[in-house]
């Protein structure tokens, strides 16, 4: 929730400098969550860092908007991207190992430290740039500072964005889930340890996710400037070829061989924003993108984080008298492939309406 009011901010203010300070918020109480010594002050940590977090992507994406043509800005906003599964990368190797030979609090404190320093690093050496804010504006301070409510309205009125932001939102739901959950499924269907799971996902999630999510937003970029009707379709190709290498690694016999099935679905389990963002932002004026990507951000996480792994955790537990340890397995599959098939239903809708709202000529 609070993506809305600092991205407001970031549509009037100084873009790097907010990003700076949640980056310096969020590892300062990721650094804290290690040191809390009951649920409330860990609860109260995690909420810090939740802050953090809403801080810095819509401003991002506002920045790089603004430093990049419609032409080339969904493989911008990949590369960006990218950075989360990199960042996985470096915390399943890390944490995985560090939790099993250090504990939780020690593992929270080194990725948490780290980050104080890139704050600083943001704040000193990265330049604002300058927003594409239409001169004939530029004395017009009501125009040039939309509200929030017209901001929303003006994106709620677009068929595009509606199906296509719950589309990414249910893209979420199945990363999310992914994401959340496997590394359990594996320990408890293979007897798997942490630091073994830590090792694999860092490779399939980390090394192969930063590779399928910044190729997926230039392959959105090529195909989507022959034809608009390509942003949404590149999310149903990452998520629905890819569906029946899901159902085969949950199914497995093998952890090994459930691990091979995952390579494929878990490089390209976060692609889904790049052409959301770039989509959203063509549809609104420059001055309304980093409250436009709040707005995003807010829905799939919600719909995506927000319900994903807890209703598969429900449900898991619904099917253990019956499944016992596998019934995460099954929850998994149902909630998957649902999220999944109704995500291309709503990138169909979009694709049926995306040219008359988002022109060829836009940026």
């Amino acid at each position: 929730m609070m993506g809305l009011p600092i991205a407001r901010w970031a549509d009037r203010g100084n873009r790097r400098n907010i990003v700076a300070y949640s980056v310096g918020l969020w590892s300062m109480m990721t650094a804290a969550c290690g040191l809390a010594q009951n649920y409330w002050q860990l609860l109260l940590a995690r909420i810090g860092v939740g802050v953090g977090e809403a801080g810095c992507s819509p401003p991002s994406h506002s920045m790089i908007s603004d430093i990049f043509p419609m032409k080339e800005r969904a493989t911008a906003i990949a590369t960006y991207n990218s950075g989360v599964n990199i960042g996985m990368l470096v915390g399943f190797l890390m944490g995985g190992w560090i939790q099993e030979y250090f504990g939780w609090r020690i593992a929270l404190m080194a990725v948490g430290i780290p980050g104080i320093l890139l704050a600083l690093v943001i704040k000193f050496t990265v330049k604002e740039p300058q927003r594409q804010v239409a001169k004939a504006l530029e004395n017009q301070a009501a125009e040039a500072h939309p509200t929030l409510l017209e901001t929303i309205t003006l994106l709620w009125s677009k068929k595009t964005f509606r199906y296509m932001v719950f589309a990414g939102a249910l893209a979420s739901f199945s990363a999310y889930s992914l994401y959340s959950w496997t590394p359990s499924f594996l320990i408890r269907s293979f007897g798997m340890s942490t630091g073994t799971v830590g090792n694999w996902l860092a490779l399939t999630i980390g090394v192969g996710g930063a590779l399928g999510t910044f190729s997926m937003g230039y392959v959105a970029d090529r195909l989507g400037l022959k034809d608009r009707r390509w942003y949404p379709g590149t999310i149903a190709l990452a998520y629905g070829l890819p569906l029946p290498l899901v159902a085969a690694m949950l199914l497995s016999s093998d952890g090994t061989t459930s691990l091979l099935f995952f390579i494929i679905p878990a490089a390209l389990q976060a692609t889904y924003l790049a052409p959301l963002i770039t989509v959203t932002h063509s549809l609104v004026k420059p001055s309304m993108r980093a409250v436009s990507s709040a707005v995003v951000l807010l829905m799939v996480n919600l719909i995506g984080l927000g319900f994903g792994p807890v209703l598969v955790g429900g449900l898991s537990d619904y099917l253990e008298p019956t499944y016992g340890n596998e019934s995460l397995r099954y929850s998994l599959l149902f909630w998957v492939s649902a999220a999944t098939i109704a995500c291309l239903v709503l990138c169909a809708l979009t694709a049926k309406h995306i040219r008359k709202d988002m022109p060829e000529q836009a940026d």
